[in-house]
């Protein structure tokens, strides 16, 4: 009866597991890490979609927006803002690397985003929704919520903000104008709390000039490398 309300409801896995232990049941599915070598053919699936992804960038996070991987196109586009190891160790210090906080944060992009009062409302709403069944992703949204100089407006969510089909985001890096918006994946049959976790954040260039921007700076990097390697040949 418990597993039968918990699908009915659409649970997580995660809290599927919750449910049956308040019920005084074990919980029924396991959490393998990813590095486990049953989980193979997961990471095998996540790091087809990432590569074959280029040259656009995508990042998979589990639900509290922890960065799992990221391909090399996402790396690249961090690096035109700076330098990208410096701007983690600033948002997330020694912890893990968070997209939320790194989107947010005085110290991340939210400085690079020119469009943050359109955009930000419908983002935290829809993580204050998911945070309502997933306690990780509260703690996240609370420590989001105190960063000090975070405007008042954005700190009032409105669990109905706008939910349009697609709502680009653009970002204005060193004069550089680029528009992407982003489509979520997940594993359709997940029987791992871990797998059941993890989403692919999948970005696409809203406009023909962001695809070209894209396109040049995975160009630079291949030339670039081209460069190094014959630079070591005898």
């Amino acid at each position: 009866m418990v597993l039968q309300l918990a699908m009915a409801l659409d649970l997580p896995l995660r809290e599927r597991n919750r449910l049956l232990q308040s019920a005084g049941y074990a919980g029924l599915y396991p959490q393998r890490r990813l590095e486990a070598a049953d989980m193979q053919p997961v990471n095998t699936a996540l790091d087809l979609l990432l590569r074959h992804h280029e040259p656009y960038p995508a990042i998979v996070v589990d639900r509290a927006w922890n960065l799992v991987m990221a391909n090399a196109a996402m790396e690249r586009l961090l690096g035109v803002a700076g330098d990208a190891k410096a701007r983690w160790r600033a948002v997330c210090g020694d912890g893990p690397r968070n997209v939320l906080k790194l989107t947010f944060h005085p110290q991340g992009l939210r400085p690079l985003i020119a469009n943050l009062d359109e955009v930000a409302p419908p983002f935290l709403a829809r993580t204050a929704r998911e945070a309502l069944e997933h306690p990780q992703v509260q703690d996240v949204l609370d420590e989001v919520l105190r960063y000090p100089d975070l405007p008042m407006r954005l700190r009032q969510i409105d669990l109905d903000a706008s939910r349009l089909p697609v709502l680009p985001v653009h970002y204005r890096i060193n004069g550089l104008d680029l528009r992407l918006f982003t489509m979520m994946t997940t594993f359709g049959t997940p029987q791992d709390v871990t797998a059941d976790d993890l989403r692919v954040e999948s970005f696409f260039p809203a406009d023909e000039a962001s695809a070209a921007l894209l396109r040049t700076l995975a160009g630079k990097h291949e030339r670039v490398g081209r460069a190094a390697g014959s630079a070591k040949l005898p």
